[in-house]
């Protein structure tokens, strides 16, 4: 993990004018005309990607947000705080982090491209001068982030790429349990996935693991022209609302276990299912009724709750 210095590309230039402004210092938001001017549009997207040699890739899912309403609407849908300390995964060229800095005390973004991690800090600082202390960069795979800079965070607000929204996801809330709320776009379909309860059509594992660390719920639609480029898929938002696991004796990861087992075949009951899980079919029935859940239900059906009670209940395996 690699915190950048809002300084390391002092001398890159980026698009825009200077915003710095009368009370628009320390911790105070920009005026409202310098907030305009800071964001990013399409041109100034375009202009900072050339500028830098910038392609985005499908191997790592990046879809660069060009409309500042939109960036807008996203942080104004997070409920960002003035007091907040906003962690940002995958910002790209820095056009959701303007809007973010704009609304929280604090934004912390991580960033696995090398070149947009050594220039996200210069846009920062060169069109939201007054607030560029207040942004921290980390230069990682989000999914081996275990420690930030500066304050816990306490929200999670991201335009997560598509190939590992999920997992990476779930990696922020398990090791920041600091953040009280989270705000994701993600694939449209994921979004489904994610929000989904017991006994939809879309109903597995995303939604039971978002589940046990929060209230989960669609939060709104992304059109594609507001990309670049634009994706052949459309996009959601998703919103997660932290509260208390369910009360067990059971790990999470025994819990997720159990999850796992009975989603990975997920037309099976789940007798059926956990057998190996649990060691044998007989074994199974058993954890299943100790925790009050018929054998002849799927995983489909189940809460995070009912998930729980049956980890409780996972026979031992003999020595």
């Amino acid at each position: 993990m690699h915190p950048v210095p809002a300084d390391s590309l002092a001398g890159v230039s980026t698009t825009g004018p200077d915003t710095t402004g009368p009370g628009a210092t320390g911790s105070e938001a920009p005026a409202a005309s310098a907030a305009s001017a800071a964001l990013l549009g399409p041109a100034d997207i375009r202009e900072l990607a050339a500028a830098l040699g910038v392609r985005p890739t499908k191997q790592r899912g990046q879809n660069f947000v060009i409309d500042a309403n939109t960036v807008r609407r996203i942080v104004r849908t997070a409920g960002v705080r003035a007091e907040d300390t906003v962690l940002e995964v995958g910002p790209g060229l820095g056009s959701l982090t303007l809007a973010l800095l704009e609304a929280a005390d604090r934004v912390t973004a991580i960033e696995i491209d090398d070149v947009l991690a050594a220039a996200l800090p210069a846009t920062v600082a060169a069109r939201l001068p007054a607030r560029a202390e207040r942004f921290a960069l980390v230069h990682s795979d989000a999914m081996l982030v275990d420690e930030l800079p500066g304050p816990p965070p306490t929200a999670l607000v991201a335009n997560l790429p598509y190939n590992v929204a999920v997992p990476v996801l779930l990696h922020m809330l398990a090791t920041f349990p600091s953040i009280e709320r989270t705000l994701v776009m993600v694939q449209s379909e994921v979004a489904d996935r994610l929000a989904a309860g017991p006994g939809s059509r879309v109903y597995g594992v995303p939604s039971v693991k978002a589940n046990w660390y929060a209230e989960v719920k669609r939060a709104g639609a992304i059109g594609r022209s507001v990309f670049w480029p634009a994706p052949n898929v459309d996009s959601g938002l998703v919103s997660l609302v932290r509260r208390d696991p369910p009360r067990t004796s059971a790990s999470r990861d025994e819990v997720f276990a159990a999850v796992d087992a009975a989603f990975a075949q997920r037309r099976k009951t789940l007798r059926a299912a956990l057998t190996g899980w649990a060691g044998s079919a007989s074994a199974a029935e058993t954890a299943l009724l100790a925790a009050g859940v018929s054998p002849q239900a799927r995983g489909e059906s189940l809460t995070v709750a009912q998930f729980a009670a049956i980890a409780e209940h996972r026979p031992v395996p003999d020595a």
